[in-house]
């Protein structure tokens, strides 16, 4: 394992979800679960992508919404036009959300990834989002928010960063800590 999946498996592992976030995290956990069936269809077409990847990529990205992309959020009815732009590459719209979620996975590489040990995990969701977080040295909302890992600091849109904005959706890790078998 590297260092840095060394470092978040032990966050992980440490980590709690907010006494006053669990709801809010146990809601967005159920409606994961309440889609998983076709989270795991998508994901069976990839070799070793788990289903719960697809479903919190799916809740942080588009609130659980399958007329999004992936991607980004955006709508289906086009190409996105938010970072990633121009995607899916292929086809034409409206897309599907499967067709489009695809496109995304492939995209960002998560048809790659071969550990979905919790650690390389957050790793490949990060990557997801992108790296600005870790090179700011800051804890990433994305990851960590609804945690104890967590306390402020958000890129509000596309490469703009307010340190004291605070994420107000439940981050990768404290959905991992309720959809992952312990």
């Amino acid at each position: 394992m590297n260092p840095l999946a060394d470092q978040y498996e032990k966050q992980f592992k440490a980590c709690v979800i907010l006494p006053g976030k669990k709801a809010v995290v146990q809601k967005a956990a159920a409606r994961i679960l309440a889609n998983r069936a076709r989270y795991e269809a998508l994901a069976q077409t990839f070799t070793r992508l788990p289903w719960w990847v697809v479903g919190i990529l799916h809740s942080l990205e588009c609130n659980g919404r399958f007329d999004q992309h992936l991607h980004n959020g955006d709508p289906l009815t086009a190409r996105t036009v938010n970072v990633p732009a121009g995607h899916p590459k292929k086809g034409k719209a409206p897309f599907t959300w499967e067709a489009s979620a695809r496109d995304a996975i492939i995209t960002d590489g998560l048809d790659l990834v071969t550990d979905w040990s919790p650690g390389s995990a957050l790793i490949a969701l990060e990557l997801y989002n992108g790296p600005g977080y870790r090179r700011r040295g800051v804890p990433s909302p994305y990851l960590w928010s609804f945690t104890d890992q967590y306390k402020a600091g958000k890129y509000t849109a596309d490469g703009k960063y307010d340190p004291k904005a605070i994420s107000q959706q439940a981050g990768c890790a404290a959905l991992m800590k309720l959809l992952l078998p312990s």
